[in-house]
């Protein structure tokens, strides 16, 4: 392969072609569950570059993995003797367009200096995960990427104009549309979309941009069910036109793992409850951000008397809503541990799954007490997107035993086929859920994808032993 290593010197310059130790950053992920032996890291430039890079793999037959940020958790970015094509350099913000409310991007742009960008022009690029500060665009784009907002402003793919991109036998595809209605055709762009770099590279990309809201009104609030908790959501979403922007559900076997996990976090309330929320309002019109004689906004207060309303009807145990922003970041930093809480040491079972939003409850309930018959000192550590149903649904197992967590994972997909969710709502499949696609996909979506995959990937190169189980 030492003329292969040499000719992708030729397209992109002997020195980002990265090889042996040089190329151990990339070729491990965030989890550190998945470690790969790549051909070489190659890190282009250009579209142009990409495209020569695909050529020269796919006839030699070298596989090739598209890697972003990295920060995936389903092993989605590596593969043994496969050429690891990093975006990293392609990072430029080509343009930001006010008036159309649009931002067209390269693919290695990280998605906090995007949100920086749009905020700029007093705008927002909406979408936010923990790691959105090493996250990039072509990433969060390969795996329909999720997040805390996507009850106000949906996923990655609705945030999503147009692409560019790569396909595996180096033909670039031009679809960098503005547009918001264009039938003209199969939505390539969509198909894209989450395909998690099996059939191309996204390289370049049109996206949405939303008026940035002047104000947040965000609250820690105890419920005395899931049930209570939605139906808080919902009349806030009536009472506020659609402006709750998260809603996120973090038990009290969370809070008591992430203050084992690091006991300098303090827990929302004095005492402990068994479901608590963080809720986000963000207010746009100047007339709901613009502070009163006391200093509060009035979707501060409206969510304040809201809030009062269910305490004295009972359904809301105890509240604290952020008077300042230190008090905000503090209640979302406890959110967004959850990933390097369920992570810890220790063997995990972990599902990434959505359910209807009225099912939540039942889910949780139905789960726990799966996980109890086959594990009696198991301890279930969930957290969720309430307002879109995504349940992250981990389980601290009291062994480390691989046909443990496999028949979990298997009790807790059946309860989820059950009531019509998914094995997978925002991580993606790479490697991780393959076993889960075998028994859940529906047979008949499989073929029609192992279709797609061989008519725009003939020669099998592109991001091999991944979303598609063999």
């Amino acid at each position: 392969m030492a003329e292969v290593i040499g000719a992708l010197g030729e397209i992109v310059g002997a020195a980002q072609v990265l090889t042996g130790a040089e190329a151990a950053g990339h070729a491990r992920d965030w989890t550190g569950a998945y470690v790969c032996d790549p051909l070489c890291v190659v890190r282009p430039a250009t579209t142009g570059e990409v495209a020569a890079v695909l050529r020269l793999a796919n006839a030699a037959g070298v596989p090739v993995v598209p890697l972003a940020g990295n920060t995936g958790l389903t092993g989605g970015g590596g593969a043994d003797a496969a050429i690891l094509l990093s975006v990293e350099r392609m990072r430029a913000i080509r343009a930001i367009r006010p008036e159309a409310h649009v931002a067209v991007v390269e693919a290695g742009v990280v998605l906090a200096d995007l949100q920086a960008a749009a905020e700029a022009h007093d705008l927002a690029f909406p979408l936010s995960f923990g790691a959105q500060g090493s996250a990039r665009v072509g990433g969060a784009l390969a795996t329909n990427a999720g997040g805390s907002n996507v009850l106000r402003y949906g996923n990655a793919r609705d945030l999503c104009l147009g692409l560019e991109a790569v396909l595996p036998t180096g033909e670039v595809v031009d679809l960098m549309s503005e547009l918001h209605k264009d039938n003209s055709g199969y939505d390539l762009r969509d198909l894209l979309i989450g395909a998690e770099g099996t059939l191309g590279v996204i390289t370049a990309a049109v996206l949405t941009l939303v008026p940035r809201p002047r104000a947040y009104a965000t609250a820690t609030v105890a419920v005395a069910s899931v049930e209570d908790g939605l139906a808080l959501l919902n009349r806030l979403q009536r009472e506020t036109g659609g402006a709750v922007e998260a809603c996120e559900l973090m038990p009290g076997r969370y809070l008591d793992a992430l203050a084992a996990h690091d006991p300098a976090v303090r827990p929302p309330f004095d005492a402990r409850h068994a479901v608590n929320l963080l809720i986000e309002v963000g207010a746009t019109a100047p007339r709901d951000a613009t502070p009163g004689p006391d200093g509060a906004t009035p979707v501060q207060a409206q969510l304040e008397e809201i809030l009062g309303d269910l305490f004295e009807a009972g359904a809301v145990h105890d509240a604290v809503v952020a008077q300042s922003d230190a008090q905000r970041a503090e209640m979302w930093a406890r959110r967004e541990r959850a990933a390097e809480v369920v992570l810890a040491p220790g063997p995990v079972a972990v599902n990434d799954l959505a359910v209807p939003l009225d099912r939540v409850g039942a889910f949780l309930a139905q789960a726990d007490a799966a996980v109890a018959a086959r594990d009696a000192g198991a301890v279930p550590l969930a957290v969720a997107h309430l307002g879109d149903g995504n349940v992250h649904y981990a389980v601290r197992l009291s062994r480390d035993d691989a046909a443990l967590k496999e028949a979990i994972v298997e009790a807790v997909e059946e309860i989820v086929r059950e009531m019509r969710g998914s094995f997978s709502a925002e991580h993606g499949i790479g490697r991780a859920k393959l076993p889960s696609m075998r028994r859940r996909k529906d047979p008949g979506a499989l073929a029609a994808m192992r279709a797609i995959k061989a008519a725009l990937d003939p020669a099998g190169v592109m991001n091999p032993g991944k979303v598609l189980p063999d």
